[in-house]
């Protein structure tokens, strides 16, 4: 009778034992398999502008440079994400590919003010912390985009402007230039032909009535940088750089940093830079809208930024465009003027490219 209790016993023991290891390696292969998926799962979209940015307005040489430009950009971000790199550190060092080259409306390429500056803006934000910082106005900081970093991560605040927001760069070390270097010719000839036609009119980003004309492209419109990235923590951000509109007066600023606006970052819903009329982005608050109708009305991120800029913004009056990128890995590209400077690269690699409105 012993025996035959003891052999139960041990037959007992080694079933629950082997089937404890199966429930152990079953659970270890689940987690693995999340784990490799978070790891995978990544992704970076940016943004050069939206207007009326028409084909046949269009060179092959300067269309190749704007693809080119697009291209160096989103590869720089997306390799520092395929490095295990942060999507802070991606938006960026992608930012600031655009910030430095005379194509885009930021940076190096600003457009001037009514008074014959450059005046710049911008912002970044991080889906983690929901922390963010932002510059504006300011004329003497080679990479905005680096000094709205500063402030987000170096200070208690979220926007500085002006000259304390230069002041904070140099204490912060960042890289002062004299505004000379922001001065590009064709954009300065914008200038004087728009004061030539009429003294009082601005030109917003906007069909019609854009930040600049693109003296490149004829009539062409469009302006401001942006990006959005999903790192492999799972973890978004968003960020976003603009020299505003020509004509400009009385330091007026745009949606570009102002936080909800321009620029919307939170690991519940997505990341998110816009370019547009900015007067109507910051009144429809259409950064964080989107966000909003993700979170709340649980729209898919392809819903929520059509609804958007398709229908709640053109009601206000305004125009222009978006990218994002979600929690997921989706990303959008929604705009509704002719054309919008863009581009996307999935964990995979692969690489789109557009700028028309096909």
């Amino acid at each position: 009778m012993k025996k035959i209790f003891l052999l139960f016993s041990l037959s007992l023991f080694l079933a629950c034992n082997t089937s404890a290891e199966k429930e152990t390696q079953t659970n270890e292969t689940t987690e693995t398999k999340k784990d490799q998926d978070s790891v995978e799962n990544f992704g970076i979209v940016i943004h050069g502008g939206a207007g009326t940015i028409l084909k046949e307005n269009m060179s092959d040489s300067l269309e190749q440079a704007y693809k080119a430009k697009l291209e160096e950009a989103i590869r720089t971000g997306h390799e520092i994400l395929a490095n295990g790199g942060t999507a802070i550190q991606a938006v960026q060092r992608t930012i600031n590919i655009m910030e430095n080259s005379p194509l885009f409306n930021a940076g190096k390429g600003a457009v001037f003010t009514n008074e014959g500056k450059n005046e710049l803006d911008a912002s970044i934000m991080d889906g983690q912390t929901l922390n963010a910082g932002a510059v504006s106005g300011v004329t003497t900081v080679k990479n905005p985009i680096n000094l709205a970093w500063e402030v987000m991560e170096n200070s208690e605040h979220v926007m500085l402007s002006g000259k304390g927001a230069e002041q904070f760069a140099e204490e912060r070390n960042l890289e002062i230039v004299d505004p000379e270097y922001f001065y590009t010719e064709n954009r300065f000839k914008s200038l004087e032909r728009l004061k030539e036609r009429d003294s009082e009119k601005t030109e917003l980003d906007h069909d019609g009535k854009t930040a600049f004309v693109d003296p490149f492209i004829k009539d062409s419109k469009f302006g401001t940088v942006g990006c959005a990235a999903l790192d492999k923590n799972g973890n978004l951000a968003a960020g976003t750089s603009t020299g505003g509109m020509t004509n400009k007066k009385w330091g007026r600023i745009g949606d570009a940093p102002i936080i909800g606006a321009g620029t919307y970052a939170n690991n519940k819903t997505a990341a998110i830079s816009a370019t547009g009329w900015g007067e109507f982005f910051i009144r429809g608050v259409v950064a964080y809208d989107i966000s909003a109708l993700m979170e709340y009305k649980e729209m898919s991120l392809a819903e929520a930024t059509k609804e958007v800029i398709q229908n709640k913004n053109p009601e206000l009056g305004g125009s222009g465009g978006i990218i994002a990128i979600d929690h997921q890995g989706n990303v959008s590209m929604e705009f509704n003027t002719a054309g919008m400077y863009r581009a996307k690269m999935n964990k995979n690699g692969d690489l789109e490219i557009g700028i028309y409105n096909n």
